[in-house]
């Protein structure tokens, strides 16, 4: 039976809240959480403090882990050695924290993943840098508290004369809170809490400029500075971050470089991650993944498929891997032995303020210490002074006890003084030797003044502070490692694309390719032109157009529906490559032709688009209508039976419309006659065509322009715009190109100025270049001269204009 007496009784759900509530508090205080004076929690302080016992300093040989794990543990952590160890291992790794606190010997683990060897085989010291954490320990800088068991005494914190919270960072997992703070750069943190010093009243902003952010062991990038913004005036924000990657190209094929991580991201995780996507086709083109990394640095090569734009697959592996990743600020830590989220300004207050109470009670010892010296050297001083009666009454006594009383009484000594004055030696009465006491006396009591005059003016405690900073910034800082770069709200792959001209071609087969525009060198009229592209025999360029890589490219097919692409996302190749198969870009149905193409920046409500096909119709809509084409198109027109979609411009509502027939025939008319339409309607006449005859172009009038005609002999001449004049929409036309054996059928037409250059190109894929200039101007219904030789079996079956302002080119 139990004794009655022993027995408390008490109730249960008040003991189990008490009994959590003091669990919590352990884990919060003595395991999980960093002290914002030094950054540490009581593991790796104890760490660095044990091996600081142990003498094993940088000077100094390696000693076993297993020894410095055994001696934590034994003296100041009573936990499991695998807790004492992780942490260990943790501070010498130079890839988990920014400056390593112990410099290991040994494996130590890897960014693979790869745990470190056991602590029997590893061999550790404490690193230059951390000595900066330990120094000045033993002049009663800070506190001291017993032990687990009272056998020994132990930092409550250590002096850290740097702001190691910010500069290594921390993250635990207490009970019920967090903490995740990123490594910086030491010269920007002490640039900061400089800043500080001359400013009390700096702000965070002004602060941002010399902390510009967390500056990660593996470098990568950061994204973005709304995240760091939150998190240095609120504690808490949200970091992207990204690896730093590189395009090259070799033998016709590009590959992805990766250089540097994101911070903690697990090298061979990632790339079994990303091998895992190619196999389950979340994520296309990619051919081949090695990783490359040596004692040099870090290589992971991703060989990409032929004509696949390496922009849209690197855009990919940011979305679905741990190629870019974010990083979670929370900015917790002990103040006072009590949590709180801290902004960026705080935490470097509380740290000066801690360094202002580390430079006080160094201070107040190297005073004390001074005063007791001087104290001893007033006594020999009196002593010397004295020293044949100092003599006799020494001789005189029978013992030391007895020497010492009649010393302090016939001196006015104190014990101290007079106990030095027995332990002299004879050779301190020497003249040299009573110099170097006057000095040194003389030396203390400037020291005293100096130590006197730090602990009653604050300002000079600053400049002590400051100038030791800059000392340890000058000895250890070193240039930042982590980029930071613009970023928008979300992934746009434009960021990562320079704008610039290009030439998009298709062929009738429907290949596209894009290919810098400064790639086709001007020609004089009447040239042969250069190789364009490599097509099949049965295959030709059928469109060909200069764009912007920023640009929206809408492709309208035959059967009234539109698909969209960025320029960008259109594979580059070579000037005689072949290119890329469309149906891998968009998904055009097997009956489907492209019939034509327009490029443009944004859709703007404002402008509209007009639509002509064969049959002579015409339709004006606006151009936001087609703000939102999925993937799979959209309808943009309904046709009648038999018609097609023969072009597409783009106006302000204002214009004057042209369209051109295919044996010659043209008709001007105001687009005021077209009214706005839905996005699917038929449209109205623009042109009563005669008999055999079909629509082939439709243009734009512009006053300041000509009209440039091209036959598909190669033919072509510039006409005034004046010669045609404006009729009302569905009339017959007027003559515009005199049609004949010799020249063939009209090809195309457009409206020129003298500084614009054209392109053309024939059946063969031969393409020229020239200059509207050097085309004649003649009538309406004249033949006009020829601009690209042919061949019986060739025709022009394409021409395109270089626009003097939105397209413009430089030549070669």
């Amino acid at each position: 039976m139990f004794d009655e007496g022993k027995v408390l009784p008490v109730d249960i759900s008040s003991e189990m809240k008490k009994c959590y509530i003091d669990y919590a508090m352990s884990v919060i205080v003595g395991r999980a959480l960093p002290d914002v004076r030094d950054g540490l929690k009581p593991v790796h302080r104890r760490i660095l403090y044990s091996m600081h016992e142990l003498g094993i300093t940088p000077d100094k040989g390696y000693r076993k882990c297993a020894r410095i794990v055994g001696d934590v543990l034994g003296k100041y952590h009573p936990h499991g050695d695998s807790s004492v160890y992780d942490a260990l291992v943790r501070l010498a790794q130079d890839f988990s924290i920014r400056y390593t606190l112990v410099d290991g010997h040994g494996n130590f683990g890897s960014v693979d993943g790869d745990s470190a060897a056991a602590m029997r085989y590893t061999e550790a010291k404490l690193s230059k840098i951390s000595m900066q954490m330990l120094r000045d320990i033993n002049k009663n800088t800070v506190d001291f508290m017993p032990n687990f068991d009272g056998e020994e005494q132990e930092p409550t914190v250590l002096p850290s004369r740097f702001p190691n919270l910010l500069v290594n960072g921390s993250a635990g997992i207490a009970v019920g809170m967090a903490t995740n703070i990123p490594p910086h750069n030491l010269s920007e943190v002490i640039n900061g809490i400089v800043m500080i010093i001359d400013n009390p009243d700096v702000t965070i902003d002004e602060l941002m400029t010399q902390i510009k952010g967390p500056d990660f062991p593996t470098a990568g990038v950061i994204i973005g500075v709304s995240g760091i913004r939150a998190a240095y005036n609120t504690g808490r924000g949200k970091i992207i971050v990204r690896a730093k990657t590189d395009i090259e190209e070799e033998k016709g094929r590009n590959k992805i470089i990766i250089s540097e991580l994101p911070y903690q991201v697990n090298k061979a995780k990632l790339i079994e991650n990303i091998a895992g996507l190619v196999k389950d086709k979340k994520i296309q083109g990619i051919s081949d993944i090695r990783d490359e990394s040596d004692r040099e640095g870090m290589r992971v090569v991703i060989e990409l498929k032929r004509d696949i734009n390496a922009n849209i697959v690197l855009n990919q592996l940011y979305k679905h891997t741990k190629l870019q990743d974010t990083f979670g600020v929370i900015m917790l830590a002990l103040v006072n032995n009590e949590t709180k989220v801290l902004n960026l300004k705080e935490i470097l207050v509380h740290y000066l303020n801690f360094q202002k109470e580390i430079i006080r009670r160094r201070t107040k010892f190297d005073l004390d210490k001074a005063l007791a010296r001087a104290h001893i050297l007033e006594g020999l001083k009196i002593a010397l002074d004295n020293i044949d009666e100092v003599i006799k009454l020494i001789r005189g006594s029978k013992n030391g006890q007895e020497a010492k009383n009649s010393l302090i009484n016939r001196f006015e000594l104190s014990e101290k003084q007079t106990q030095a004055i027995l332990d002299m030696r004879l050779q301190r009465l020497t003249g040299l030797e009573r110099e170097k006491i006057e000095q040194e006396y003389n030396e203390l009591e400037k020291n005293i003044s100096y130590f006197k005059d730090i602990l009653e003016r604050e300002e000079l405690v600053l400049n002590i502070i400051k100038d030791e900073l800059i000392e340890i910034k000058n000895k250890y800082g070193d240039e930042r490692r982590t980029k930071i770069e613009q970023s928008s709200d979300e992934i746009n792959i434009e960021d990562l694309i320079h704008e610039e001209d290009v030439v998009i071609t298709l062929t009738h087969g429907g290949y596209i390719k894009r290919i810098l525009a400064d790639t086709y060198s001007s020609q004089k009229r009447g040239g042969k032109g250069i190789q364009a592209m490599t097509t099949k025999e049965d295959d030709f360029v059928e469109h060909i157009f200069i764009t912007s890589t920023h640009n929206n490219i809408l492709f309208f097919t035959n059967k009234g529906r539109v698909y969209k692409l960025k320029a960008y996302e259109i594979p580059e190749a070579g000037r005689t490559a072949k290119g890329t198969n469309l149906i891998n870009l968009i998904p055009i149905g097997a009956s489907e032709k492209i019939q034509a193409v327009i490029t443009f920046k944004e859709f703007d409500e404002k402008n509209y688009f007009i639509m002509g096909t064969k049959n002579g119709l015409i339709k004006k809509t606006q151009i936001s209508k087609y703000s939102s084409i999925r993937k799979n198109g959209l309808n943009a027109i309904t046709l009648r039976d038999g018609d097609e979609l023969i072009g597409v411009r783009m106006t302000t509502g204002e214009s004057e419309v042209l369209v051109f027939t295919r044996n010659g025939y043209a008709i001007r008319f105001n687009e005021k006659d077209v009214r706005p339409m839905g996005r699917i309607a038929t449209g109205v006449k623009a042109i009563t065509l005669r008999n055999n005859d079909i629509a082939v172009a439709m243009e734009i009038a512009d006053k300041n322009g000509d009209i440039l005609v091209v036959s598909e002999n190669g033919f072509g001449k510039r006409t005034s715009t004046d010669e045609y004049t404006p009729h009302k929409r569905g009339g017959k036309g007027m003559i515009t190109y005199k049609v004949s054996e010799k020249t063939g059928h009209i090809v195309g037409a457009r409206v020129v100025r003298d500084e614009d250059e054209i392109m053309l190109i024939n059946s063969s894929n031969v393409a020229i270049r020239i200059n509207a200039a050097d085309i004649s101007i003649t009538s309406r219904n004249a033949m006009g001269v020829t601009l690209m030789k042919t061949e019986e079996s060739q025709k022009v079956v394409a021409m395109a204009k270089i626009n003097n302002e939105d397209d413009k080119i430089e030549s070669k």
